[in-house]
């Protein structure tokens, strides 16, 4: 099989295709985190496989999609799929695979490659894309089960891409309790809401969840079967968000932001205590 690369489609737009230029940027962002570099490490466990997770903004599909790349570009380095696994779950049949034009067009995941090549500079990591379609809830279980046994390697990290409230008349969605104050702060509740019912696990409360405020949340197939991956593999993993933003802050119904929200998903500890 020949080289099919992915072009970093969205670089010199979305984010800086200047090399120089992003590598700094992400190495400021990655230092304001608190994530510095330190001589005194002498060894690390790095993963060699990131599995990316992200939802599908412009192509409709029910089901989860594979890339038909050998090779994502990032203007920092490129990152090589792990073919044997993608090969892996096309064989069980419950996957299509994305014309690669469908999959330059979509910025979900190429938000997150940057940030990877970044971090896991000087390793050798594959990436395992999938891109999460419009899937019903029975077949979000589906794919976490088939996913699960990924969790339990450790040498498996998980990317998974999604932002959270979409508020405003240009995205169709206004939801707002007045008890919570400003309009920002009832978009903030709701946020918070969604993410609390997050880190508890329970792919089901998410769902309910969504019925219930149809927050617009793009990643809500990718954080469902991400939850279900959890629920379905042996290790114990717990989610904890970590920071959360809005682009702006609403106050009319003229208004409309975005909400930004970062977790992480840890090894539980205290469960084997």
């Amino acid at each position: 099989m020949g080289t099919k690369v992915r072009r970093p489609s969205h670089a010199g737009s979305w984010y800086t295709d200047n090399p120089k230029q992003l590598s700094e940027e992400l190495e400021g962002w990655l230092q304001s985190c608190g994530l510095t570099k330190s001589s005194d490490v002498r060894g690390v466990i790095a993963p060699t496989r990131v599995f990316l997770l992200g939802p599908s903004h412009h192509y409709y599909t029910p089901k989860c999609a594979l890339t038909t790349a050998t090779v994502y570009k990032t203007p920092i380095g490129d990152l090589p799929i792990d073919l044997e696994v993608t090969e892996e779950l096309k064989a069980t049949g419950k996957f299509e695979l994305m014309d690669i034009r469908v999959d330059e067009a979509e910025h979900s995941m190429e938000m997150h490659l940057p940030y990877l090549a970044k971090v896991f500079e000087g390793h050798q990591v594959k990436i395992v894309p999938i891109l999460v379609g419009a899937v019903s809830a029975e077949n979000e279980a589906m794919y976490g089960q088939i996913l699960a046994k990924y969790v339990d390697d450790s040498n498996n990290f998980f990317s998974i891409s999604s932002d959270f409230c979409h508020w405003g008349s240009r995205f169709n969605y206004m939801h707002y309790d007045k008890k919570h104050g400003p309009i920002y702060k009832s978009i903030e509740a709701l946020d918070k809401m969604g993410m609390d019912i997050i880190e508890t696990g329970d792919p089901d409360s998410f769902k309910q969840y969504l019925l219930e405020y149809d927050n617009t949340i793009c990643g809500r197939h990718p954080i469902s079967v991400f939850l279900h991956m959890l629920r379905n593999c042996s290790t114990k993993i717990k989610i904890k968000f970590l920071r959360y933003e809005q682009s702006s802050q609403c106050k009319s119904n003229r208004d409309s932001s975005v909400s930004y929200a970062s977790a992480a998903a840890k090894t539980d500890d205290s469960s084997s205590s």
